[in-house]
């Protein structure tokens, strides 16, 4: 590894009130790798040495990773190591629905469990999918979708604090009031009409991981499948979401259109 990416790496991480280290530990890793301080295809340091470089613990290091690798940053190589992607993620143009009507179906109870709203600095990986600067203020929901009494995904949701003009309204802050019964895309939807798009979704695979498996009864190396949700508006982006997908919840349908 580089000594200028060791340096930076090596300075002192804290979290932000509300948010735990390994995202702060996320977010130092995927700012080197954005500023190029780690090169496209490049080997990472292994955890323990990324937990002594950062002071942080490798549990905290091996979280953080996880997040990383979800999020298209790394790639992991089975008994060799972690390396940096050789391209970053791009944001596309597929229609996309709110997840309710994702995870829905026909004769199925679908609730939505907030697990908090909160406007907190934009993170490595929120800033650019909603247009903005790292460390300016979004909007995050959290919630888990319960399906029939059995959690079946875990859903994170970002979009700008900053003015915006949707619809017919003059720009101005986003507030969305939380009625605790949908999510915030589908709540957008219901306020301003069906005015955002076109977006993307992502596939991968991950594992759960401590923290959130307690919130949908699973053991941390679980598998769940990510579901990654970009939306532009005024071709800009504009909204993100990440939603881990127990195997519970059984299968899916691809929504695709085509177009000329």
């Amino acid at each position: 590894m580089h000594e200028d990416a060791a340096r930076f790496l090596s300075q002192p991480v804290e979290a932000q009130p509300g948010s735990p280290l390994r995202v702060a530990v996320y977010s130092r890793i995927a700012e080197a790798i954005r500023n190029n301080l780690l090169t496209p295809g490049s080997m990472l340091p292994t955890e323990t040495e990324l937990g002594s470089d950062m002071r942080v613990s490798r549990t905290v290091v091996r979280e953080a990773l996880m997040l990383l690798e979800e999020d298209g940053l790394i790639r992991a190589r089975r008994g060799v190591g972690r390396f940096v992607a050789d391209t970053l993620p791009r944001i596309g143009i597929e229609r996309i629905r709110p997840f309710e009507e994702v995870l829905g179906g026909p004769g199925q109870h679908l609730e939505i469990k907030r697990i908090q709203v909160v406007r907190q600095p934009a993170s490595e990986f929120a800033a650019p999918g909603v247009g903005v600067e790292p460390g300016s203020d979004v909007w995050l929901w959290e919630s888990v979708l319960i399906r029939d009494g059995e959690p079946v995904a875990h859903l994170q949701e970002n979009v700008s604090a900053q003015p915006v003009r949707l619809g017919k309204a003059a720009a101005a802050p986003l507030e969305i009031d939380d009625d605790g019964g949908t999510t915030l895309l589908a709540s957008l939807n219901k306020r301003f009409g069906r005015v955002l798009g076109p977006g993307e979704c992502q596939i991968g695979l991950s594992q759960v991981g401590p923290s959130r498996a307690k919130l949908l009864d699973l053991r941390a190396p679980d598998p769940v499948l990510v579901l990654t949700q970009y939306v532009r508006h005024a071709n800009r982006p504009f909204y993100l979401a990440k939603c881990l997908i127990a195997d519970r919840a059984g299968h899916l349908s691809v929504m695709q259109s085509l177009q000329s």
